[in-house]
């Protein structure tokens, strides 16, 4: 009998979660937390409540769990800038959802606090030549696409400014995150996203 005196026969006990999704959750939390040169397998794997083995079936190595990390967070921010495109009524609109992605996720309940980026921070612990690295070119790559397509929208007739013109906000979107980061809040961002409204309509 259970606690509140009703018969437990019968009744299924809950999913247990894939291990893959276990420790990708964790290795996201201590990575972003500590760092990933900081972290090894046996505390991702605890955190993960998982055996090491587990994690051995999943991913071929650490560096495979980094690969696997890092795409998660591209998806992750994907996710929330295709959120706040859904109400980008206008061109204008949707450069600044780009902003507000940034936005929300320096908004997530971290562990240890908001510490900017966690792409550029892994890429500033891989060396020089790791695909981990590469990944993180592709998605500001992405990222810098994404402002010069929404840009291209308020420059009719002008269209072939707007890789010059996302490139200068995809820059200032980096240095805000990056002293959003060093400073724990939003402030560099908030300020970013006016800057860029200002930059817009000056168009």
């Amino acid at each position: 009998m259970a606690a509140s005196g009703l018969p437990t026969q019968g009744r299924p006990a809950p999913a247990r979660r894939p291990a893959r999704e276990l420790l990708l959750e964790a290795a996201a939390r201590l990575f972003y937390a500590n760092g990933v040169a900081a972290t090894g397998i046996d505390t991702i794997t605890a955190e993960a409540g998982v055996a090491k083995k587990s994690l051995y079936n999943n991913f071929s190595s650490k560096a495979d769990l980094v690969a696997a990390y890092l795409e998660a967070r591209h998806g992750e921010w994907l996710g929330l800038y295709r959120r706040r495109l859904e109400t980008a009524e206008t061109p204008r609109d949707q450069v600044l959802a780009v902003f507000d992605a940034y936005l929300d996720h320096a908004h997530f309940a971290y562990q240890h606090g908001f510490r900017g980026c966690g792409l550029l921070n892994a890429a500033a612990e891989l060396p020089a030549g790791d695909p981990g690295r590469d990944a993180v070119r592709r998605h500001k790559e992405q990222v810098q696409e994404l402002l010069a397509g929404h840009v291209a929208g308020l420059l009719p007739g002008r269209e072939e400014l707007a890789p010059a013109t996302a490139a200068h906000l995809a820059f200032l979107l980096e240095g805000a995150m990056a002293r959003a980061g060093l400073e724990g809040d939003d402030g560099p961002l908030q300020e970013a996203r006016s800057i860029a409204g200002h930059l817009l309509d000056a168009l």
